[in-house]
């Protein structure tokens, strides 16, 4: 029986180059979308074992309502790739309400409750996976996009907590930690290419080790827990500043 993997926010950027890989390697791939329908469906009429779900991420009963559903007709649904997120400014100094509560919702609540339910009643043959993509401001911060990033805290602080308290052994919860891969927000195509170079390797980082990443995470060859950063070294470098302003600074 083939192996399924649902991979939210499936559809574009990211999220695409992670479908087609796990679909390359010989997996039934769900991508979930939530608006983009039409570059969903293309998606999935490219490869060769895939479908497509909606959602609304921001609306975490009809989330967990897809995995209800999902789980009761995959038999071997075996990972989870909450990778679907929301990158919305605002400031250190003055909390939007509405930013913050659309981004804790989307990026941490909502995948939370998706992660539970997965790993209560999907069928997996080798046990389950959850991968969460995080972020390496986890361990770089600074003070930019202040609500996206206290929302990628909370979520971070789950995958352990999910995981010591797995009841399957076999189970396994890991998070998983990029830089800059792609342009973000209101970046321009040259300030991407240089702020995705600040850091140790000098390198854009590409979308494909982040799909041969969650490839390996898979498996499940790491202890249940464990986050991986894939940033070609910013998490390892002080930077005062979100790099998309300190290329225009």
């Amino acid at each position: 029986m083939r192996p399924t993997v649902l991979i939210t926010g499936g559809a574009k950027r990211i999220g695409a180059t992670i479908s087609r890989a796990f679909a390359q390697a010989g997996w039934h791939v769900v991508i979930h979308y939530g608006s983009s329908r039409q570059e969903a469906e293309s998606l999935a009429s490219a490869l060769p074992f895939a479908e497509c779900v909606q959602c609304d991420l921001a609306d975490g009963n009809a989330a967990v309502a897809m995995i209800n559903n999902l789980a009761a007709r995959l038999d071997n649904w075996r990972v989870l790739v909450n990778c679907a997120a929301i990158f919305l400014p605002d400031s250190v100094h003055a909390l939007d309400p509405l930013i913050f509560a659309r981004s804790t919702t989307i990026n941490a609540e909502t995948p939370a409750r998706m992660a539970q339910t997965f790993l209560n009643i999907a069928k997996a043959r080798g046990g389950r996976r959850v991968i969460g993509f995080l972020d390496q401001k986890l361990v770089n911060p600074n003070p930019d996009f202040f609500s996206y990033t206290m929302a990628k805290h909370a979520f971070a602080s789950t995958v352990r907590m999910m995981a010591m308290a797995a009841g399957n052994r076999e189970d396994r919860v890991y998070g998983l930690a990029p830089g800059a891969v792609l342009p973000s927000y209101d970046q321009r195509t040259e300030e991407h290419r240089l702020s995705g170079c600040m850091n140790l390797l000098h390198r854009l980082t590409e979308p494909r080790e982040l799909a041969d990443a969650a490839l390996f995470l898979a498996e499940g060859w790491l202890a249940s827990g464990e986050t991986l950063f894939v940033d070609s070294g910013q998490h390892l470098l002080a930077q005062p500043r979100d790099v998309l302003y300190l290329v225009r600074q």
